[in-house]
């Protein structure tokens, strides 16, 4: 097995990052837990980051789940979890998100249920028919297994 790449890796530690995994985060971030990382239908979820880099598998883009990176404009947005029958087990394509209007604009034409974010692929939708989000595509593919926050399940 291949070691992952140092972009893979740079994109999986930026992502935690800007996702409010903060220096208080250490020792759980030590133990491979990196805190709140992405919304699944309104569930906040936390990841165990490993180093799986899945870019040159080759294996067909319906065996991946996809995670929306919003830039550390708040929590990325995955399109399944665990209970979900079409969950491809914590493997995913990151796709990079683009506002051409800036995130505010996302925000007004996306948050159906005005809580203050995107946290569903159905809102993030809303955004992209109405041009104020934009998919630039697959940035990374790797595996990751995902736990759901408590107090904050679907």
């Amino acid at each position: 097995m291949r070691a992952p790449s140092s972009r893979i890796l740079a994109v999986a530690v930026t992502a935690a990052t800007m996702l409010g995994v903060g220096v208080g985060a250490a020792s759980a971030a030590s133990a491979g837990v990196t805190g709140p990382a992405f919304y699944v239908d309104g569930a906040l979820y936390r990841t165990v980051l490993t180093p799986a880099d899945l870019a040159d598998t080759a294996a067909p883009e319906g065996s991946f789940d996809t995670i929306y990176d919003f830039g550390g404009a708040q929590p990325n947005v995955a399109t399944a979890a665990p209970t979900d029958p079409d969950y491809n087990g914590g493997r995913w394509m990151v796709h990079e998100l683009a506002f051409p209007q800036g995130y505010a604009a996302a925000l007004t034409s996306g948050d159906a249920n005005h809580d203050g974010v995107l946290d569903s692929d159905a809102e993030l939708e809303l955004a992209f028919i109405a041009g104020t989000a934009l998919d630039r595509g697959v940035v990374a593919s790797f595996e990751c297994p995902v736990i759901p926050l408590s107090g904050h399940q679907r």
